[in-house]
């Protein structure tokens, strides 16, 4: 079997707070796709990422220090017309990211292009900031599920949700589902 490259170019959009294990895991699974992953955040530095979890007892999710990882670019400095492909990525980073104008205008860019516009867990609060779940079904974590009704979207239980040209996820433990969704777009 011949393995061909798949030659896409993905916006990877985190920032402080960003969650570590689904930036790492983007970053990983596109590169192994023999896709070029670019991580942008406000500006050009090193991350500070967090980790999730679900621990018994707990209401909600608590949060750990995550590893760190450099961020290659900065939203002002990148055009959509160089990528494929954006993926806004969950943890507590989006709840600041959806006030950066640089960042919304680049995703609605993204999105009146044709492009794929992917979010996972609270990256939808990005979404849902640029105007772009209005009449859609999504996902997200469920304690974000308020926001999407609340832009006018309709909230789905499954762990990966298609409508269009974007897709969306739950949490990190949707990546099987996500991602299998994500290379069928990337293919078409």
């Amino acid at each position: 079997m011949v393995v061909t490259p798949m030659s896409k170019r993905i916006l990877l959009v985190t920032g402080d707070g960003g969650e570590s294990y689904e930036t790492l895991y983007a970053v990983h699974r596109f590169q192994e796709a023999r896709c070029e992953p670019v991580v942008a955040a406000p500006c050009k530095r090193r991350l500070h990422l967090v980790m999730h979890d679900f621990e018994p007892g707990w209401d909600t999710y608590i949060e750990r220090a995550g590893y760190g990882l450099e961020s290659q670019a900065a939203f002002g400095e990148v055009s959509a017309e160089d990528f494929d492909a954006i993926l806004i990525l969950g943890g507590r980073a989006p709840e600041y990211l959806r006030h950066d104008a640089r960042l919304l205008e680049l995703v609605r860019t993204f999105h009146t292009a044709g492009k794929w516009v992917f979010a996972i867990c609270h990256g939808i609060q990005v979404l849902a900031a640029a105007g772009l779940v209005k009449g859609r079904s999504v996902t997200c974590y469920e304690h974000v599920r308020s926001e999407v009704e609340m832009s006018g979207g309709t909230w789905k239980t499954e762990q990966a949700v298609r409508d269009g040209r974007i897709v969306t996820a739950q949490t990190w433990q949707s990546h099987p589902e996500f991602y299998r969704e994500i290379f069928r777009c990337l293919a078409e």
